[in-house]
């Protein structure tokens, strides 16, 4: 019989292994960010540090938090917050890559898997659903306000399902508690994720809400606005080509 100390043994190795993996993939994102923006490319160099302090905004407001269930599903001082809001200024794709910046950070925080699947679904495609907050601007003429609930709420219910489907995994393996009945495996990992992620999802629509009544978002996303200021030889053409349109 496979017991639980065998597999934590493997889920160890396999940790580490991915943990190294994760590091160099951040690495990676880092190097080609800079790149980009050094060739011009779709990231300025205000992108960047936008995304870099909202990132570590989220980050640090992600060790706030109260662990209601054991092994993971913690609720935090709305760690989503900051990179939601970048989303919603950034779009999806670039929402997209930040929230899998915020997994692996996550992960490497504090690391622990069961499977490289487990991985996958807890730290890369759950966080990922950031970027689903990328499209709340196109919700027609709705206020700012049922915007970003909205976009918020669409966030956590695609990451409730990720984290679903790794706790059926979790709990199909008797990870977590041994001797529970095979076909109840769905329920257990549904009650698993209901004890934190709703509350968890509430603290950010709270936040959210406040901001947008209190005008802090439209400042937010109006300072992410912000065209960087011409170089003296880009004022000079600009002078230049101005001075040949009245001549």
């Amino acid at each position: 019989m496979f017991h639980f100390s065998q597999l934590l043994a493997v889920s160890e190795k396999t940790t580490d292994i991915v943990k190294w993996v994760s590091l160099g993939v951040i690495a990676l994102l880092i190097i080609i960010l800079a790149a980009t923006c050094i060739r011009g490319g779709k990231f300025s160099t205000s992108e960047i540090a936008y995304a870099g302090v909202c990132l570590a905004a989220s980050f640090a407001l992600s060790f706030v938090k109260f662990s209601p269930v054991q092994f993971g599903g913690s609720i935090t001082l709305a760690s989503f917050v900051p990179v939601l809001v970048y989303a919603y200024k950034a779009g999806p794709i670039k929402g997209t890559l930040a929230g899998i910046i915020l997994g692996l950070f996550n992960f490497i925080s504090d690391p622990y898997i069961l499977t490289p699947f487990t991985f996958l679904l807890d730290y890369i495609l759950a966080f990922a659903s950031i970027g689903l907050m990328g499209f709340a601007p196109k919700f027609g003429k709705l206020s700012i306000t049922a915007k970003v609930s909205i976009g918020t709420v669409l966030v956590y219910v695609a990451r409730f399902i990720f984290h679903l489907a790794s706790g059926f995994i979790y709990f199909a393996e008797n990870s977590i508690w041994v001797n529970l009945p095979a076909t109840n495996m769905f329920v257990y990992s549904f009650i698993y994720q209901c004890v934190y992620l709703p509350a968890d999802c509430v603290i950010a629509v709270c936040v959210l809400i406040a901001f947008a009544k209190t005008g802090a978002l439209d400042k937010l996303l109006n300072m992410m606005n912000k065209k960087r200021k011409a170089k003296p030889a880009e004022q000079v053409e600009e002078v230049a080509a101005s001075d040949d349109k009245q001549n």
